[in-house]
Parts: structure tokens; sequence; C-alpha cells
């Protein structure tokens, strides 16, 4: 298998296939969304590993660690190399001393801890992240979310080719979709999305997130932490995704088709369209 490395299909794997209709057998390639493990590392120390598509690696070092908290703006990344491997891609992170040795104790704390599992935590309270309450109060129509969706999808480059790629976007106030970043992983594409967002310091209280997933805890957790305050997603959300959008002011829509959608949480962001 032979990896394309043009650079609107750098993320795609060309392999051999039988494609079967019926009876009839074909034989002749695809192109497979390439899923690699990506390595973070901040100031030498491994902190990190993700299964990603290779591809906008920059924004993705920088949205991950904008969203989980690690930087708390871009200014403290003083430089990001992605360096490829034989097994995987590592990306090197420079950041500030304070914000290095924030995670180092907090790499700490969780040492040795049993309980619930995640990270370590002992407590729900410790393994979730509550973000303050998003203050934004942009408001969008229905036919704009509906038409962000369609807009969004148009622009999936990846899925187009592999149809296995996630995708979310950014909205802006005037309802058009400025940016797209796509990746295997849901969580991925929304940090790859913070990170190129963070890059062009777009204001991300002036706009919508549209994603193509389900909403989960962790994709509303890392938008209201952003400060974003409208997630609108393909699928369902959660039940700990509803209360968390509650909980950090954040409307939460799911179920968005071509004529409909579902309001689960905060619905004062959006407006009637008559």
């Amino acid at each position: 298998m032979n990896a394309v490395i043009d650079d609107e299909r750098s993320a795609l794997v060309r392999v051999p296939v039988e494609k079967w209709d019926v009876d009839n057998r074909t034989v002749c390639e695809d192109d497979v969304a390439e899923e690699v493990p990506v390595a973070l590392e901040y100031n030498g120390i491994s902190h990190a590993v993700m299964m990603a598509s290779p591809y906008d690696l920059e924004d993705f070092a920088l949205g991950f660690s904008l969203s989980e908290g690690i930087l708390e703006n871009k200014s403290e990344l003083y430089d990001c190399e992605v360096v490829p491997g034989c097994d995987g891609i590592q990306v090197q992170l420079d950041i500030a001393t304070e914000r290095f040795v924030a995670l180092k104790d907090k790499r700490r704390n969780l040492t040795g801890r049993t309980g619930c599992g995640l990270c370590g935590a002992e407590t729900l309270e410790q393994a979730i992240r509550h973000p303050q309450a998003a203050s934004g109060n942009a408001m969008f129509s229905a036919a704009q979310i509906h038409a962000g969706m369609r807009a969004m999808r148009a622009q999936q480059r990846l899925q187009k080719y592999t149809g296995a790629t996630h995708a979310a976007a950014w909205m802006d106030l005037s309802g058009e979709v400025v940016l797209v970043r796509e990746d295997v992983g849901r969580h991925n594409a929304l940090d790859k999305l913070i990170g190129a967002m963070a890059n062009r310091q777009l204001d991300f209280s002036a706009g919508a997130v549209l994603i193509t997933s389900r909403a989960s805890y962790e994709m509303v957790q890392k938008s209201a932490t952003m400060g974003i305050g409208l997630i609108a997603a393909i699928s369902a959300p959660t039940s700990l995704a509803i209360k968390m959008a509650n909980d950090t002011n954040v409307t939460l829509i799911g179920f968005v088709r071509d004529h409909s959608h579902v309001v689960y949480a905060q619905p004062h962001r959006l407006k009637h369209d008559n």
C-alpha cells in the first residue's frame, strides 16, 4: 500500500480491493483514510498518543492544548514541529515554563490513583472538567444551521474520497462556513478546528461549531472551554453532554437534517425564521 502524498489528498492511502456487485467482481484500487499514531510531546516529555489523520497536525496540537486546558492561549506555545517517524508522528511542542510545570503537576497528581478509570480520577468531579459558562450570545436561524451543514459537507474532501472521516466546521455570524477540519476521530477534528481558529485569531464567541458526529460530553466540554456558545451535531447527544451544555450555557442541537433538528439545551441562541 502506498500513501498518496499530493497536497489535497495527503491523508489518504491507496489500497488494492475487490468490488462486488451481485455476482460481478472487479479488482481495482480504492482510497482509504490513513490513520496513524500521533504523539504530542511538551518540552521533550510525551503526554499523549492518539490515532489521527496525518493532516493539519499543527492545528491539532494547538487545539488539543487549548481545549484540554494545557495552554490558556496561543501565545504560550513558542514552537511546534511535526516529526514523521517509522512508527508514527511526533508533534513536538515548546510551551511556556509555567504551563509545563502545571502539566507536570497534573500528571503527578494522577499517578497511582484508582477509581472510575478516567485519567486515573477517583471521582466524577475529578474526571470531568467544568469550564466557565459561555458568554457569547450570537444567534442563528434554523435556515442558517441547515445551510451551514450542507456547506460543511461540500467542503469535506477526505470524506468525499474515503467515507471514513468526521468534520468540524466554524460558521461565522453571517452564517458562512469559513473553516472546516477533518479527521478519522471526531474529537481530533474539533481540536484541529479550534487550533486553526486560534492561529487565525478568530473570536470563539462570534459563531457556531458544526460537527458530523454525535455530540458527546467531550465535544461540548471542548467547545465550552473555548467559549463557543453553540454546537450543532448531525447525530444525537448523550445525557452527560446535555447536562454539561446546560451547566455551561452552551446551546446544543442534535439530529440536524435538511429540514429539522432537535434543541437539547439553551435554546436562546436560536432565532425563529418567521
